[in-house]
């Protein structure tokens, strides 16, 4: 029996150690770490960039005939092409269009469209979430929180003015023709289409 008995204990000794070395134990915060994956701003930015909205920029509507809409019916090119993520009167539009430089400043390109239409197009203060919300892919719901939301404005913001607007200043002058395509906002209830300010998603000179 005092064999038997010895041999019992040194079986439940063994369990014991087994199960001791199988169980460990982390801090609350490690673990809340390891199970929330970062959020990428910058990585998320250039995909959306390269995948939804130059793509969404090479389908807007001609700007010419877009102002035509908002300035004789303001009501149907607001429904059919103004997008928001807010609540509110700001609304945001994607148009593209050719024009001809008539002046540069240290912020903006002026173009005359062939409707002869002023247009305003940024190249030094690109800001807002213009370019974020206007084609009316991005949803509220496809972030857990605000500040990656307002991240992904910035990150956007911040490549098109150091990969592609940088680069087009030095080269415009004067006379040059120029393609482009891009956002920007209007208020609803105070619609003023004297001072539009486009947030250029490509710029390209055609001559």
């Amino acid at each position: 029996m005092a064999k038997k008995g010895l041999k019992y204990v040194a079986a439940i000794i063994v369990i014991t150690l087994l199960a001791w070395n199988s169980v460990y134990f982390k801090k609350l915060n490690e673990v809340k770490a390891s199970a929330v994956k970062q959020f990428n701003a910058v990585a998320y930015a250039r995909n959306y960039l390269n995948t939804q909205l130059l793509p969404a920029a090479g389908n807007a509507p001609d700007i010419d005939k877009l102002l035509s809409q908002l300035k004789n019916n303001p009501d149907s090119a607001f429904k059919s092409y103004a997008h928001a993520l807010d609540i509110g009167n700001i609304r945001f539009f994607m148009a593209s269009g050719r024009g001809v430089v008539t002046s540069a400043d240290e912020n903006d390109v002026y173009l005359l469209t062939p409707n002869k239409q002023q247009v305003k197009i940024a190249t030094e203060y690109i800001f807002g979430n213009a370019l974020r919300d206007a084609p009316g892919i991005i949803g509220v719901n496809d972030f857990t929180n605000t500040t990656d939301l307002n991240n992904v404005s910035a990150e956007v913001n911040k490549i098109i003015r150091t990969e592609m607007v940088s680069s087009f200043k030095n080269k415009i002058k004067k006379g040059s023709q120029i393609a482009f395509a891009g956002a920007f906002e209007l208020n609803q209830a105070h619609i003023n289409l004297s001072d539009i300010e486009i947030m250029p998603v490509s710029l390209k000179i055609t001559n």
